[in-house]
């Protein structure tokens, strides 16, 4: 498995935004705009969710990447560098600990 298929696909997107190409489902996406573009987040996430829910691996997963790829779509509409997020969630997997905060935040959302 690439190690950097999450940098080569945002690579992708990223290429896709700045040379738009005829057919591209990416492109499509950006030129619907944020509401579309997290209108699909959403429904993958909850795509997502009942997959899990009822116990489909296979099908999770997909949704899993589907989640993902729109995420990221979502990243380069809003100009957040991919790597801003790994940093941050290596940063997170350096932490160990806090349950106390960590139930704060689950009593918050």
């Amino acid at each position: 498995m690439n190690d950097h298929v999450l940098q080569d696909l945002y690579q992708v997107i990223l290429q896709r935004q700045r040379e738009p190409q005829e057919g591209s489902y990416t492109c499509y996406l950006f030129d619907q705009g944020l509401d579309k573009i997290l209108k699909k987040v959403g429904e993958e996430c909850a795509e997502t969710i009942i997959a899990a829910k009822n116990g489909r691996q296979e099908e999770t997963v997909g949704e899993i990447s589907d989640l993902l790829y729109h995420l990221m779509v979502l990243l380069a509409d809003q100009g957040i560098p991919l790597d801003v997020v790994l940093e941050q969630l290596d940063r997170r997997s350096q932490k160990i600990g806090n349950l106390k905060h960590m139930k704060q935040v689950d009593r918050e959302t």
